[in-house]
């Protein structure tokens, strides 16, 4: 005999999520279909006799929330860590697209500044408030870039260009924050602490660029179920 139960799913943002909470659903033995939907954050499923904390689990293992409620925290689903290393890889593309290139124009144009505190602080003969910005830039450039490569998965994925731009916006700046700048430190060490871009620097960026950020956007996965790629 068939049943039908409607599950209340947290952290659903776009189309991709109420695919992933489908299909978790329904590869659970016993469920027929599962009709999910990331704007009304339901999930009315059919199913033949299979418990609610059996359907409910499943939806929690993959990172939502099931009447307000997650897994218990831990750092061992290997699932989650997936899906994190999958949101890191596109954000650090993004990211990399502009700190790179604004570095590589650095390079190419002879825009060699050194860093010092000299040029930070405010009562210092040396006191420098556009090169501070010519240190920044790289950064804001590949927070940029990172939001429109987001915008433009998401819009792929389905979603309206608004709720595009706008769930990009809302992802995790920390995250992407905690990408450029330790990219940015690992360059600077290859050149000695001047702007531009070392060619040696640029598989250790990356490297660090996606190991710095990925514990966190595991722990914001998991306990949040903040996932959108």
């Amino acid at each position: 005999v068939s049943e039908t139960v409607t599950l209340d799913v947290g952290g659903m943002t776009c189309d991709g999520c109420a695919g992933r909470v489908r299909d978790a659903l329904e590869g659970v033995a016993g469920v027929a279909s599962a009709e999910v939907s990331h704007e009304t954050g339901f999930a009315i499923v059919s199913h033949s006799g299979v418990s609610r904390d059996l359907m409910t689990g499943a939806v929690r293992t993959i990172g939502y929330t099931v009447d307000g409620q997650a897994e218990e925290y831990h750092w061992g689903d290997r699932s989650v860590w997936k899906q994190s290393a999958n949101n890191t890889k596109w954000c650090l593309l993004g990211c990399s697209i502009g700190e790179f290139g604004t570095l590589w124009y650095y390079q190419q144009n002879g825009i060699h500044h050194h860093a010092s505190w000299d040029i930070v602080t405010p009562w210092s003969d040396a006191f420098a408030p556009w090169i501070i910005f010519l240190f920044l830039l790289p950064l804001i450039n590949g927070l940029i870039t990172s939001v429109m490569l987001e915008t433009a998965i998401l819009v792929r994925a389905q979603m309206d260009f608004g709720n595009a731009l706008s769930t990009a916006l809302g992802m995790s700046f920390i995250g992407m924050l905690m990408m450029e700048i330790s990219m940015e430190a690992t360059d600077l060490l290859y050149t000695g602490g001047q702007l531009g871009l070392d060619i040696r620097a640029v598989i250790p960026m990356l490297i660090v660029g996606f190991l710095t950020p990925w514990p966190y956007n595991y722990w914001r996965l998991k306990k949040y179920g903040m996932a959108c790629h």
